[in-house]
């Protein structure tokens, strides 16, 4: 979208970019971070560099005030800064949706970050390394369960994508064996992976139940309190590892009064605190469209007009990428004055890496539908994946993590994410290590 403004407008635009994080994340990456195939940093784009020219500011937008063309934001260490606009773009995205399961919040772990996909890799490595050396029984069955919420993409992704970790990583433990190791993929829907079709979710189900994957489905996680997993099909064990994908809600940012006056989706269903946009992706409410405002992602309601009246967009990476496209161009058009476009995008389908040389989905080709699986599958959503991986940098450092895996194995080393780096140093110095 920068680029595009950019080179339509030239110098007479100022662009700014509000995020909390110095770093774009390319999330459909994140499985393969959690399983060690491609390393943490390499699934980032520093905005800086993304974005020659913007300036970027580090800090989480706290109200939008759409009458007066201000967002105020709030930077860490410092006072809030008010911001003023001519053409607001809004993609706040989306954050866990959480229930109020017991020890859920304290347990648990998501996967929506690069940090939590890191720490689950090392998690795990450092579970099997532990297993691998206690006498305890009770505490190496509880080391070695692992237990995924939610069967959607980033739930069965990050579940598969591990599984095939250890059982490569098993390969240096001798002492453990697979029939030690419990994976337990929890789900309320009858079925995982609802973007495929029947068929294909049959067959991502038989091909985790081979590998020795306990699928749940029509089930709910009653509680997970201390690591004590109690399921509503009236199981109960013990686990050391909880990760949550049970879906995502818009950011709470949008349904608070106090801190937007946008028009969201305020009706319970799928829409829930999403912005009400125009095919032209214009932010519109009761009053008609919002002139300046435009949304794009997870957190907007767009028409999905290549499927027909009453479907939206959904909120995945292939639809906000375009729609960000679009926004540049109908804001060029909008200070031009000619007419805007309206957004319009044949779905090209849709893959899941089910570990290496593993997976699932489709190709929509012109009218006809390719289901694909196994290889073909995996490749396809790997090439489609670094086409899509922003900076040319980052995507070589892509291949060449897989190529160094391909070449070396996966690397079985785990770094504790640690947040009291400066022990070790002070423990030599003689001093209690700090709690920060």
């Amino acid at each position: 979208m920068v680029d595009a403004l950019r080179k339509d407008l030239g110098g007479d635009v100022a662009i700014t970019v509000v995020d909390p994080r110095p770093y774009m994340t390319y999330q459909p990456f994140l499985p393969e971070v959690g399983a060690g195939s491609i390393d943490p940093r390499n699934v980032l784009a520093p905005l800086r560099k993304a974005l020659p020219g913007a300036k970027i500011v580090t800090g989480r937008a706290t109200k939008i005030d759409s009458a007066a063309n201000t967002v105020v934001v709030d930077i860490e260490d410092s006072d809030s800064l008010e911001i003023q606009y001519d053409y607001l773009v809004v993609g706040l995205g989306s954050v866990p949706r959480l229930l109020p399961i017991p020890g859920l919040a304290e347990t648990a772990i998501g996967f929506k970050q690069v940090e939590e996909a890191a720490a689950l890799r090392d998690k795990i490595l450092a579970n099997l390394a532990e297993a691998a050396s206690t006498k305890d029984p009770a505490l190496r069955k509880r080391l070695l369960t692992f237990t995924f919420v939610g069967g959607g993409f980033a739930g069965s992704e990050a579940l598969a994508e591990a599984e095939d970790m250890v059982r490569d990583a098993l390969r240096y433990y001798p002492d453990l064996h697979f029939s030690d190791i419990r994976f337990v993929l929890v789900d309320a829907a009858p079925f995982i992976l609802p973007e495929v079709s029947e068929e294909q979710r049959a067959y991502a189900i038989d091909q985790l139940r081979e590998r020795g994957v306990e699928i749940k489905l029509e089930t709910f996680l009653n509680s997970c309190e201390g690591g004590h997993i109690v399921t509503s099909d009236g199981d109960e064990f013990e686990s050391d590892i909880v990760v949550w994908n049970a879906g995502v809600k818009p950011n709470p940012l949008l349904l608070d009064d106090g801190a937007s006056d946008l028009p969201v989706i305020r009706e319970r269903g799928p829409l829930m605190g999403k912005l009400n946009c125009l095919a032209d992706l214009r932010v519109t409410g009761d009053d008609g469209p919002l002139a300046n405002v435009f949304a794009a992602g997870d957190c907007a309601a767009v028409p999905d007009l290549a499927s027909g009246e009453g479907k939206f967009c959904p909120p995945n990476a292939q639809h906000a990428v375009r729609q960000g496209k679009r926004i540049a161009d109908n804001i060029v058009r909008s200070i031009q004055g000619r007419p805007l476009v309206d957004y319009y995008h044949k779905n090209l389908g849709t893959m899941a890496t089910l570990g290496m040389y593993k997976g699932v989905g489709y190709l929509n080709i012109g009218d006809k539908r390719i289901d694909l699986r196994g290889i073909p599958a995996w490749a396809a959503a790997r090439a489609y994946h670094l086409y899509a991986m922003p900076t040319i940098g980052r995507k070589a450092a892509v291949v060449a993590d897989w190529v160094g895996g391909i070449i070396s194995r996966r690397d079985i080393i785990g770094i504790p994410q640690s947040s009291t780096p400066r022990a070790a140093f002070e423990l030599a110095a003689g001093k209690s290590p700090s709690a920060k």
